[in-house]
């Protein structure tokens, strides 16, 4: 039976590329999926972008690939990435540069069309409300403030993009899932109406999308995660897939961590609201009929998912400039650590009241207490503790009075309450961003979708 085996790459931006030379060089692998885009890295790539506007992709892509492309090219594998974040065709054209430098061949595609930035009016205009889908507000409520927009594609111009003959592809904002889907399509021909296979696909995509979770890594279950050997040489998934879309998960040998029943089904779970619902721009998955059998040995089978057609809508993650935030931390030590830190605590907000300093928002955390659980930390015990790290972070629409935050620190030094020695994390302020997710007719979208492919001889 024919099958194709496709590895995990990074589960973040900054994640490690060390663990995928394993996956290369011993797993038989003939693509790498990459996942390297969040909201969160959707905000810093802007902020990138602001600077330099050829900037906007990971800066992990051209060390990455400079490390991993003479292992993978000679053995053919293939590389499929959302590095290419707000700036795909830069991103493009920085790797290219990169491959002439080094004399290295490859066909380098760019998918572009995720971004929506410059459409939000005509979109509108078209009848698309762009609401909020959480609180249902009116984004002219922050039209004005939007940096980015960008709907998350399918997995559709992956397989495009690869059957022009492409040895990486780029991408901007895809659905993370879709990175994994796209070859196996262009690998099996399967149609973009076979919801079954389509669905076994996307499960394979959605075990394969974090890297190192996938295989024991920040196992959640704390009876086991202790038991897992070697983590520090991780071995990323690798999915043996068939093509009626079942898969055998597993990683490469002689690697650290575990591929069981446990570590597959929890990142099965992961981020997923309702399992017999999980929506793609390519097909929505219905768990409910997945069955995970452990064969032993870092093997899992999984098979059975079952497939409903495609919804109508996109969805988009949309960025919006949402003022600037100071930050500082400071240490208490016993006796007293926490009365300590409270009264810091109050000082710092008289402070700031007097200096008639506007400030939307006080974030005041206790380390090592409730910056984790918030209002469901045990604080039972907080006058027992050996010592506290406040840390107090403001939200305010002046930059300057974010900058200016942490001197209302110093003086509390020597005319405070006792303190543990010095202060961390005084910084200048940082721009904040508010993300606005909503949805999108697709037939608006799709037809934008651009592949640029190059070919570095």
């Amino acid at each position: 039976m024919q099958t194709v085996r496709i590895g995990a790459g990074l589960g973040f931006y900054g994640d490690s590329w060390r663990p995928i030379r394993a996956s290369i060089e011993r797993g038989e692998v003939r693509y790498i999926g990459s996942d390297h885009l969040a909201e969160l890295t959707l905000a810093i790539l802007q902020k990138d972008r602001t600077r330099d506007p050829s900037a906007g992709f990971t800066r992990d892509l051209i060390p990455m690939l400079s490390a991993l492309w003479p292992l993978a090219q000679p053995r053919g594998v293939k590389f499929v990435l959302n590095a290419g974040g707000l700036n795909p065709l830069c991103a493009r054209d920085a790797l290219v540069a990169t491959f002439k430098a080094r004399g290295w061949h490859a066909r380098i595609a760019a998918i572009t069309g995720d971004s929506v930035t410059h459409r939000i009016d005509e979109l509108r205009a078209a009848g698309q409300s762009l609401a909020h889908l959480d609180t249902g507000d009116d984004i002219t409520s922050v039209r004005e403030r939007l940096v980015f927009a960008n709907a998350y594609l399918g997995a559709r111009p992956i397989a495009d993009a690869l059957a022009q003959g492409a040895d990486i592809v780029l991408t901007g904002r895809v659905a993370d899932a879709a990175l994994f889907l796209g070859p196996l399509v262009h690998e099996f021909g399967w149609s973009w109406d076979d919801w079954q296979r389509l669905a076994r696909g996307l499960t394979v995509g959605h075990l394969l999308e974090c890297s190192g979770q996938g295989s024991g890594g920040n196992f959640g279950a704390a009876d086991r995660w202790a038991e897992f050997p070697d983590l520090g040489h991780i071995g990323y998934p690798i999915a043996e897939v068939s093509a009626d879309g079942n898969a055998v998960i597993t990683k490469a040998p002689g690697t650290g961590g575990r591929i069981d029943f446990d570590t597959v089904r929890q990142q099965l779970l992961y981020e997923v609201h309702n399992p017999h619902r999980y929506y793609s721009p390519d097909v929505v998955l219905d768990m409910g009929t997945l069955r995970l059998t452990d064969l032993g040995g870092d093997r899992v089978r999984v098979e059975g998912a079952s497939g409903l057609p495609r919804p109508d809508t996109l969805k988009i993650v949309a960025g919006y400039e949402d003022g600037w935030m100071g930050s500082t931390v400071v240490g208490y030590c016993w006796p007293d650590a926490y009365r300590k830190a409270q009264a810091a605590v109050a000082l710092v907000e008289r402070s700031l009241a007097e200096h008639g300093e506007a400030v939307e928002e006080i974030c005041i955390e206790y380390l090592g207490l409730d910056a984790f659980l918030g209002p469901h930390a045990d604080l039972s015990q907080r006058d027992a503790l050996n010592e506290v790290w406040l840390r107090m972070a403001i939200r305010t629409r002046d930059k300057r009075v974010a900058d200016g935050f942490g001197r209302h620190f110093p003086w509390l030094a020597l005319s405070g309450p006792p303190y543990m020695s010095g202060f961390h994390g005084i910084t200048p302020g940082s721009q904040l961003f508010g993300i606005w997710p909503a949805l999108v007719a697709r037939d608006l979208v799709e037809p934008g979708i651009e592949i640029s492919l190059v070919e570095v001889a």
